[in-house]
């Protein structure tokens, strides 16, 4: 079996880049151009949350391609020698725009762009857009996750629960560090952990309490191990199993540390209302419930418009996977060649041309609208787009988990309330400045003039 590429390989891309690749070079064509990364549209969210860029950077700092690959690429029919040849020199030197991440964006505003030699541009497009595309999926997921455990204002705990039955490990690792930059508290994911200095989460499974005898007799040798655990009650019966962390309570006097419970199946608010009823009695005030299965944003909203008592969540898999919306029309165009602004004519799939800059402007420290411009414009609101790589290289340091975190949560408050619902039926106003509807003009222009003209 051949070894899956390397995570910077040039080869984690569709087989047309390649070609395409090879042709520009064939017509020596190899001037700047620019490419922008952007969502057409939005369906069901008020807002994405954009993530995934440190990730590209990583893999645009060390793109090429290895000996194994070009050997690979031999074994084609669509590729010459010299061509194979030349790549083991090929390395991305361009430049990148982009948006942090954490950042709330809207259809049509670049989530980044590459100015680059158009081969070099091309050849990366699919791995940006897989990258980019899983991340800001995740991550607008959890932020509405997040929305609906503390739309009242309570703190709850959200922990993120899916990699078993996320799409694949690489989904599942990005996955954990999108929804954590998004506002998600910690991951079960270990790897994510290690790799992102994420806090983990996690104590027993089902398997553990079946394996035992009798439930108590398992609840108490788990303690011995975590005193401060959260006890799985729901195995065999979730009040039953509740009474008897009570009765271990009781015996053990100051010795119980156990932090809470956790329901996993069944009516989760009549059996977190009658839960939180025995443990009160039992004056047990500080012993946590915590729920988890099959929740999203909307389950959450409903058991705690219910009334139900919980103080955390476990969500699992139907935040890893989008499971309402899982994926974005995301796309990845050409908007500018040697210096000439390009676009797309297609109708619902034209693209805007030329460089750009993405302004927001607020009142009273809450967004009221975006204006795209050109990039030589300046325009009243903050801009959007930073420079964050130069000439191949990244430009300043790498931020981290944490520092996403706290800009998503402040860019996030930003936004009208009424795009932070889960119904999000308003639509934020996204403009084209002055300077960029007459690019445009002059460009579809300019395209109609050459498609009017007969060849030569």
């Amino acid at each position: 079996m051949t070894a899956m590429p390397r995570a910077t390989s040039a080869l984690h891309t569709d087989l047309y880049q390649l070609t395409m690749l090879r042709a520009y070079q064939r017509e020596g064509m190899q001037e700047t151009a620019v490419f922008d990364l952007f969502v057409r549209r939005l369906k069901d969210r008020g807002y994405l949350v954009a993530a995934g860029l440190e990730t590209v950077l990583d893999f645009l700092e060390g793109v090429g391609f290895t000996s194994e690959d070009q050997a690979y690429l031999r074994s084609l029919d669509d590729f010459d020698d010299a061509f194979v040849d030349g790549l083991a020199d090929f390395s991305f030197t361009g430049d990148v725009y982009a948006v942090p991440e954490g950042t709330p964006v809207f259809p049509e505003e670049p989530l980044l762009e590459v100015v680059a030699p158009i081969g070099e541009a091309q050849l990366v497009e699919t791995y940006l857009l897989n990258q980019m595309t899983l991340q800001t999926t995740i991550a607008s997921k959890a932020a509405r996750v997040v929305q609906a455990a503390t739309a009242d204002g309570t703190d709850r705990l959200v922990a993120d629960f899916g990699m078993r039955r996320a799409q694949g490990l690489d989904a599942a690792l990005k996955g954990a560090r999108a929804a954590y930059i998004a506002g998600v508290d910690a991951t079960s994911n270990v790897a994510a952990g290690q790799a992102y200095g994420l806090p983990v989460t996690g104590t027993m499974a089902h398997s553990y309490i079946e394996a035992h005898d009798q439930e108590a007799a398992a609840f108490t040798a788990f303690m011995d191990t975590y005193p401060e655990t959260i006890l799985l009650v729901d195995t065999y019966d979730t009040l039953r199993g509740v009474r008897k962390v009570i009765d271990l309570a009781q015996r053990m006097g100051d010795d119980f540390k156990v932090r809470g419970v956790r329901l996993d199946s069944g009516d989760l608010a009549a059996l977190a209302k009658e839960a939180r009823r025995l443990l009160d009695d039992a004056g047990l005030h500080d012993i946590q419930l915590v729920a988890s299965s099959s929740l999203d944003e909307y389950r959450i909203a409903e058991l705690l418009a219910d009334g139900a008592p919980i103080d955390g969540f476990g969500v699992g898999t139907r935040m890893a996977t989008s499971a309402d919306q899982p994926y974005l029309d995301s796309a990845y165009k050409l908007s500018g060649y040697d210096g000439t602004p390009r676009m797309k004519l297609a109708t619902d799939k034209s693209n805007l041309p030329g460089r750009k800059q993405v302004y927001r402007q607020l009142k009273n420290g809450t967004a009221v609208q975006d204006v795209i411009a050109t990039e030589e414009e300046t325009v009243e609101g903050t801009p959007l787009l930073q420079k964050v790589m130069e000439a191949g290289q990244r430009v300043g340091e790498r931020p981290s988990a944490d520092a996403l975190r706290a800009r998503c949560a402040a860019a996030t408050a930003q936004l009208p309330e009424a795009l932070r619902t889960l119904d999000a039926d308003a639509a934020y106003p996204v403009a084209y400045s002055e300077g960029l509807q007459e690019r445009i003009r002059d460009t579809k222009a300019a395209i109609e003039a050459r498609l009017a003209t007969p060849a030569a």
